[in-house]
């Protein structure tokens, strides 16, 4: 699903935190819908996915061809980055190579858009830290990559300027308004605009579990990033909007009716 604004001429790609939910079928895809089906049918309905299996496991690059054959030559993908190199950060020399080999059916086909760096809150901003950052991005400079930090002392502007400054992509977070938790503000633009949902559960976030994404917004709560989206979308002409409550379908749902407000439907 991919969106135009009435007020602009930048280019919204709307989708999810991935799209291989058992819990789907019924609330999104059809009933009997099979787990290698999925993504053909998610396909018709969004322009982009985020692949969130990466951060647990490396995927054969078979399965990368079989992802990139099931989706129409449109279709962009942003894979996140393994656990290795944003949580413990000591990510092998083969890890790197494997995850690259992964990479290549995506790059080859032309539907990789960016690579997804989600730090944890245990990252805290330090100099060290903002040079991690740095080689990160060297290491995958084929590719741009977007960077989302969980711990708001990462959001002042000597650091923000300084990472985007090096052609990173910015990631905007609606998350639980819990202490050290990132503001709901816009930041980056370049070389796309970023702005992921992970709802606002604020009873569950932090011994939740996967619960910690079971919340649904309202239309209210989704209209008040449409202006941050749209100065977001037209520093760069694009813009990500993505979905990770994933819980039951909610992010399908909201994606839904985030287009519609976007579009003014």
């Amino acid at each position: 699903m991919s969106a135009e604004s009435k007020h602009s001429k930048m280019e919204m790609r709307l989708g999810t935190s991935g799209y291989s939910f058992p819990d789907w079928i019924g609330p999104f895809y059809p009933s009997g819908t099979q787990k290698g089906k999925m993504l053909d049918f998610y396909s018709k309905h969004f322009s982009s996915v985020e692949v969130n299996s990466t951060y647990y496991r490396i995927m054969h690059p078979k399965i990368s061809w079989n992802m990139v054959n099931k989706t129409p030559d449109d279709f962009q993908f942003i894979v996140k980055l393994h656990s290795s190199m944003t949580h413990t950060r000591d990510a092998s020399t083969e890890q790197w190579d494997e995850y690259s080999r992964m990479l290549e059916p995506f790059i080859e086909n032309g539907k990789l858009s960016g690579l997804l760096a989600q730090f944890p809150y245990s990252f805290k901003p330090s100099e060290s830290g903002v040079r991690y950052i740095e080689e990160l991005n060297r290491k995958t400079e084929e590719v741009p990559l977007a960077v989302e930090f969980r711990y708001d002392e990462w959001y002042q502007k000597d650091i923000l300027d300084r990472i985007g400054g090096e052609g990173m992509a910015l990631v905007s977070v609606d998350i639980p308004r819990l202490p050290h938790l990132p503001p709901p503000v816009a930041i980056g633009g370049k070389p796309f605009g970023y702005v992921r949902f992970h709802g606002r559960n604020t009873a569950r976030w932090w011994n939740g579990g996967p619960l910690r994404y079971d919340y649904s917004y309202s239309d209210e709560e989704l209209k008040a990033w449409l202006p941050a989206i749209n100065k977001l979308g037209v520093e760069s002409g694009k813009i990500f909007v993505m979905f990770n409550n994933c819980h039951f379908g909610q992010a399908v749902n909201d994606a839904i009716r985030m287009k519609e407000l976007f579009t003014g439907e």
